[in-house]
């Protein structure tokens, strides 16, 4: 017997968890860029505190929060250019905020709302994917037609992003896209926010891989974990990746590490099955203090910005929330609208019922 192959995977990490920094930080990281990047997950924190609320009175349907994971999201979104596609899981405030998502549009999407799904800002990016896993399959055959494109129809050259739990790493969805992506050599960039929960089942009861990462090495595709706590860390890790898939280098595989801090979804009870211990040593690690921590240290932030920072976030959401009730609602036709180009003979019936109904002539 002798060896064939062996493998490595690397860890990434800037801040540690005292917000001390591990190296030396990239060229991005200048102080602009990480106030701005401070801001946006205090301000995905906010959201999702008011979406919560929303849906505990009535407002909006099931929420799921990214409580402890705003650093995950913020900075994959940072890392994208304008006219790549990100197809993302359901639970990405902090990524929608940075690829211009409206705070409005959010919420619609969360009150039933399917015109929150059509991006005033980014247009090209897909709609929020419920089911489990199926955004990566979405994602492979978005990230074909951009190669495509550049190959055949000389455009230049975009590169596709999508994001998922580690519990959607199970399924088989997730390893046909990533193998047809290695294959292919296609412009595709995973990011899974291993959260160590897939609602209530550990990470230990899903595999024996010892990382995430790890699962890239079987479609001979790069696999790297980062530091989810550390949006320094999530940002660099993707942005590099994105460039390779730009470049033509093909996919890449991220495992971004972190903790939920939150139920699963509003329809969840963590506090059954999170053991209290392992929530509050996760608190020590979460990314929003973190980067404050560092902001600080240098000299960066203060108390007195903090609270300017709060007010003025405040005001935002409030707008956002007033913008939100303000929208008329959607016709209940809608629900027939969103789904087909041209309605089937055999729902005619229901669809003339239902505008009957809506008017209060039936």
């Amino acid at each position: 017997m002798h060896l064939l192959a062996s493998f490595d995977i690397a860890r990434l990490q800037y801040l540690d968890e005292q917000g001390r920094a591990t190296q030396e930080l990239p060229d991005f990281a200048t102080p602009d860029t990480l106030l701005a990047l401070y801001r946006q997950m205090v301000l995905a924190r906010l959201v999702d505190d008011r979406a919560v609320k929303l849906q505990r009175t009535g407002q909006l349907g099931t929420y799921p929060s990214s409580l402890g994971q705003e650093a995950i999201g913020v900075g994959t979104g940072g890392a994208l250019a304008k006219d790549d596609v990100y197809c993302p899981y359901y639970r990405e405030t902090g990524a929608l905020l940075e690829r211009g998502v409206e705070i409005k549009e959010i919420l619609a999407i969360w009150g039933g709302d399917e015109r929150g799904q059509n991006f005033r800002h980014a247009p090209c990016d897909l709609p929020l994917a419920i089911p489990i896993a199926t955004q990566f399959l979405h994602a492979a055959g978005v990230a074909f037609a951009l190669k495509y494109q550049q190959k055949q129809l000389h455009k230049p050259p975009r590169v596709a992003v999508a994001s998922g739990g580690d519990g959607a790493t199970s399924r088989g969805d997730f390893f046909e896209a990533i193998n047809l992506a290695g294959v292919w050599r296609l412009p595709l960039v995973v990011v899974i926010n291993n959260n160590q929960w897939a609602i209530s089942v550990p990470r230990s009861a899903q595999t024996a891989a010892k990382t995430i990462a790890q699962k890239a090495i079987a479609v001979g595709i790069p696999g790297l974990q980062v530091d989810g706590n550390d949006v320094i860390a999530v940002r660099a890790a993707v942005a590099d990746a994105v460039a390779r898939a730009r470049s033509g280098e093909g996919p890449t595989l991220i495992e971004a590490t972190c903790y939920r801090l939150c139920d699963h979804t509003t329809a969840d009870d963590a506090g059954r099955y999170q053991p209290r211990e392992e929530v509050e040593a996760a608190w020590r690690r979460e990314p929003v203090a973190r980067l404050g921590k560092y902001l600080r240290s240098e000299g960066l932030w203060s108390d007195e910005q903090e609270e300017e920072l709060r007010r003025e976030l405040a005001e935002v959401m409030e707008r956002a929330l007033r913008a939100f009730a303000d929208t008329p609602r959607d016709k209940p036709t809608a629900i027939f609208d969103h789904l087909y180009a041209e309605l089937p003979e055999a729902f005619l019936e229901q669809y003339e019922q239902l505008g009957r109904l809506a008017e209060g002539r039936d």
